[in-house]
């Protein structure tokens, strides 16, 4: 059963913290998490891929402005592994976002869009939500 969270009424500030603890499925194809003002307006789109065509387990950050995807961005170094509970830690730092991991790892990814305010976060995939936290 795939998990979905959407809120549209969000406000994290560059500065702002977005905590996300959970168990990645057994079976996870993947999950996702995105940050933006909207469904069409995405500046952080976070997707860990287990089973990627190309790449096989593979992180994917992306972008999407009014309705158009940006480049990818493929890290091909994914700590994270099916069955396992994971904490990671999204940061809005202005011109970037910073993504950290269960290893250690920090994932940058360019704030492409600008926005200084994140009002729409969906969490959504093969990922069972326990824990879910602005700061």
């Amino acid at each position: 059963m795939k998990m979905q969270l959407e809120l549209k009424n969000a406000h994290l500030r560059t500065g702002d913290q977005l905590k996300i603890k959970g168990e990645i499925m057994h079976d996870a194809e993947r999950f996702q998490i995105d940050l933006g003002s909207g469904v069409d307006d995405v500046a952080l789109h976070f997707n860990p891929r287990f089973f990627d065509d190309a790449d096989g387990s593979v992180l994917v950050c992306n972008s999407k402005i009014a309705g158009t995807w940006g480049d990818e961005i493929r890290d091909m170094h994914n700590p994270l592994h099916r069955g396992h509970e994971v904490k990671i830690v999204l940061k809005l730092a202005g011109d970037m976002f910073e993504v950290e991991l269960p290893d250690g790892q920090e994932v940058q990814f360019p704030n492409r869009a600008g926005m200084d305010v994140i009002s729409y976060i969906k969490i959504t995939g093969d990922f069972k939500l326990t824990s879910f936290k602005i700061c």
